[in-house]
Formats: C-alpha cells, sequence, structure tokens
C-alpha cells in the first residue's frame, strides 16, 4: 500500500512539476498534508465508529498516526477537548506530545498548539484542549469529560480499569470517537474491544514502513525475530493465541487478576539477575510478590520492576523495591553472579545511608531443569491461587508464551517470578543471609500484617 507522496516520487520528472503547478498557492502547505504523506492504512477509517483500533508492528508509523488524527480533527473544529492517554505520565509527555512523531513535531508553525506541561494540557488557536493522563492513575479519568481521545499502547496498560473510566467520561458532542495506536497482545480488553461492533481494526506491519526506517533495523532486528512468535506479535502486528505448549494460560491469569487484595503477611522481592550490561544483555527479572493468610494461601503478584540495567542499577531497584513494600526478604539467584549479587546489594546506598546493609537477603541456586522449578508454580495458577493486581503485559507475555519443550531458556521475568512464589510458597531453596555486621543490632521481628497501599 502506497501513499500518494510515494506514488509522486515514481512519475516522471515533467509529471512532478505539472502537479505541483496545479497545487499553486497550496504547495508550500504539502509537507504538512497528512493525507498526502500517509499509506492507506494510516487514515481514518470510513464511516461511524467509535472507536479505531490500529494495531501494528514497531516502526508502522502508530505514534504518527495519532498525532495526526488529533491535529485533523481540531483544525477540522469536530474536537474541542480531547484526552490524551498512554500508559504512564512520561510516555504521554514524551512519545504523544514531544516524541519525533509526537503533536508538536508534526504540527505547522500557524497551528501549533500552546504545552503546558505543569498543566498537563495542550491549547490550539481555536481553543481546543487535550489533557495528558496516565493509565497508571485510573481515577485521574474520573469525571473529566471529552469528545474525542487518543489512546497509546493500550495492550500494555497496568490497570484496564483506565479505559472504563475513559469510555464513561467520552459524553461530550454528537459524535465522540477514539482512535487507540497499540502493538498487539492478546489481553481480555483487546480482544473484547476488536469484537465490538462499534469498532473498526486497522491492522500493519513493520515493514509497510520499510521506506522510512533506517536499514539496520531491517538488517539486525527483522533478521532476528522474523518468523518467530515474537515476531509475529511485535513486527508483523498479529494477536497470538497462547502457546499451546507453555505451562500458563491467559484465561487463567484473566480469570484471577485483581485491583484490590487482603492483608498481605508476607512480601518478597525476587530477582533472576543479568550480571553483564552490554547492549546483548538479557534484562534482570525483578518481580515483587506476596502473601495473604489464608490456608491454603493465595499469591499475589504486585509489581513487574525487571530492567536492562548495570548491576549497580538493578541492586539499587532491588533495594529501593524492598524499603517501599516493607518487605520480608531480597531473593536473588546466584548460578552466575554468586557472592557478587550479595556484595551489590551491600553497597547500595540511598541519600548517602548504607540502605543495602540491613536488608535481608537469601540467595537461591538452581539445582534443578527449569521447567522442574517452573510446574509447581503453574500449577499455584492452575488452582486459582495466583492474583495479578493489574496487568503486567510483558510478564504475561513470557509466561504464556515460553514452551519448556522447545526452548530450554526459560525468560528473565518468568525466572523472577518462579523463585518468588518459591520462596513464598514455602519450598527451601537456600540459606538466608544477613549482614553479619549487623547481627547483633538487629532483631528479627514477624513480618506485620499489611494492608494494600
Amino acid at each position: 500500500m502506497k501513499s500518494m507522496a510515494e506514488a509522486f516520487l515514481e512519475l516522471p520528472g515533467p509529471e512532478q512539476e505539472l502537479f505541483l503547478s496545479r497545487m499553486g498557492d497550496n504547495a508550500p502547505g504539502l509537507p504538512f498534508r497528512w493525507d498526502f504523506w500517509a499509506r492507506p492504512n494510516q487514515l481514518p477509517p470510513a464511516g461511524d465508529w467509535v472507536t479505531w483500533l490500529l494495531q501494528a508492528g514497531r516502526g508502522f508509523g502508530k505514534t504518527r498516526v495519532g498525532s495526526e488524527w488529533v491535529r485533523g480533527e481540531v483544525e477540522a473544529g469536530r474536537r474541542g477537548r480531547l484526552a490524551l492517554v498512554a500508559r504512564t505520565a512520561a510516555d504521554a509527555r514524551d512519545v504523544m506530545v514531544e516524541g519525533e512523531s509526537g503533536i508538536l513535531a508534526i504540527s505547522p508553525p500557524w497551528n501549533r498548539p500552546k504545552y503546558e506541561p505543569s498543566k498537563r494540557r495542550l491549547t490550539w488557536p481555536n481553543g481546543a484542549l487535550a489533557t495528558l493522563y496516565s493509565a497508571d492513575e485510573p481515577d485521574l479519568l474520573r469525571g473529566p469529560q471529552h469528545d474525542g481521545a487518543w489512546v497509546d499502547e493500550l495492550a500494555a496498560w497496568r490497570f484496564p480499569d483506565a479505559w472504563d473510566q475513559l469510555m464513561f467520561g467520552l459524553r461530550l458532542g454528537d459524535d465522540p470517537r477514539v482512535v487507540v495506536t497499540t502493538t498487539p497482545r492478546p489481553t481480555r480488553l483487546i480482544r473484547e474491544l476488536a469484537k465490538s461492533p462499534t469498532t473498526r481494526v486497522t491492522r500493519g506491519r513493520s515493514s509497510d514502513n520499510r521506506a522510512n526506517l533506517p536499514a539496520v533495523f531491517f538488517d539486525k532486528i527483522i533478521e532476528k525475530y522474523q518468523g518467530t512468535r515474537l515476531g509475529r506479535q511485535e513486527l508483523d502486528g498479529e494477536i497470538l493465541e497462547d502457546n499451546p505448549g507453555a505451562l500458563w494460560q491467559r484465561k487463567n491469569i484473566d480469570a484471577n487478576r485483581v485491583t484490590l487484595m487482603p492483608e498481605i503477611r508476607r512480601i518478597v522481592v525476587a530477582a533472576d539477575p543479568a550480571v553483564t550490561s552490554n547492549a546483548d544483555s538479557d534484562e534482570t527479572g525483578i518481580i515483587v510478590a506476596g502473601m495473604d493468610g489464608q490456608s491454603p494461601a493465595h499469591f499475589y503478584i504486585l509489581d513487574d520492576l525487571s530492567l536492562s540495567a548495570s548491576p549497580d542499577s538493578w541492586a539499587r531497584v532491588l533495594v529501593l523495591a524492598y524499603l517501599r513494600q516493607k518487605a520480608d526478604r531480597i531473593i536473588g539467584e546466584v548460578n552466575n553472579g554468586g557472592d557478587l549479587i550479595e556484595t551489590i546489594i551491600r553497597h547500595v546506598e540511598i541519600e548517602g545511608k548504607p540502605v543495602g546493609l540491613s536488608a535481608s537477603y537469601k540467595s537461591v541456586h538452581a539445582t534443578r531443569g527449569k521447567a522442574i522449578r517452573a510446574e509447581p508454580i503453574s500449577a499455584l495458577y492452575e488452582q486459582n491461587r495466583v492474583h495479578h493486581v493489574g496487568a503486567f503485559p510483558q510478564l504475561e507475555d513470557q509466561l504464556c508464551d515460553w514452551d519448556p519443550s522447545t526452548s530450554m531458556d526459560s525468560p528473565d521475568r518468568l525466572d523472577a517470578l518462579v523463585w518468588a512464589l518459591t520462596e513464598l510458597s514455602g519450598d527451601p531453596a537456600g540459606p538466608i543471609r544477613i549482614n553479619p555486621e549487623l547481627t547483633n543490632r538487629m532483631k528479627i521481628m514477624a513480618p506485620a500484617r499489611r494492608g494494600w497501599r
């Protein structure tokens, strides 16, 4: 599917000159004519719809589509109060507004909105307003009313309730509409939205935008992931069903997902560390999990803090999570890093205070195969005893994609989750290690009962 611009460039020189001459005084505005530059699958669908769901691979140009839709609706006078909702506040600012394809970058000088970061607001010369929201704070969407919205990366939102609150507020004007630009994941919300009779779905691949992407992207990324399940999702924009050989199933995770939870008796922070920090390194899996006081106990996945970072950086994330959650223990797999992991944690300082010294730490060593370790934890899910507090898309992708019969290497987030729930469910895996320098000054107390904050 070619854009008008691509077709124009294929014309002979004289025909190009004739086209430009016919534009006359409109020619200087050609760089801002989105209908000229856009491919057909980047333009809004015709007819009546409430939601346009654009599911496409990385590099397709989804952000540009969202920005141009907002700009076009404002310039046409069809929208006066818009919501811009991203996964986090930083994403709303850095991608939707200030990004290379964000609203500020694609706006013509004569109709560029005024951006007020402190007010989370864009204001156009004609008086139209757009307000920025984070899907991590659904309550901010309670009350405000809008006649249009651009939603980015809906499949990666942790709290689907943000979508509900947005839709409740979409009640201004005669024709409120929402554009959703997202890399597809088979979440319950995405599946339900795609089936809605008021939704129009557009799909696209990374390769559709090959002319505007650097060659190295295709030489390296496409070559590595083409044909894989991850590549089909992230590059080809497909919504994949669960891997039949995986130990986890999305329907089970969805059925036991919660937004509130009872008092928690124990909390641990588990890590599957990456001991290198170059471009080819794995992520360090960091999962925060808790258990209640029921019999049998139920378990709650509280956070996924996994990241690609240096050992000093991921150790700091570990200790901060331990302190913030008032956790009972840090669990660290030592197969690769050995005592180095504990040493790094002990040296973590915050505002000059050696907070890592007092952390309760337990090293675990994998003596059994990854599938053998993971199977008892997947059984807890099948027993409906594990609850995700909100959504953790990347973790859930790993859980539902990893097939132990075809891959011996389990992913980092999955490994960290297995260690966390193994510790909480009472399977001994290693000695508890408290810094000996503090033994005489510390009194190990039974964990206090906690309520969810």
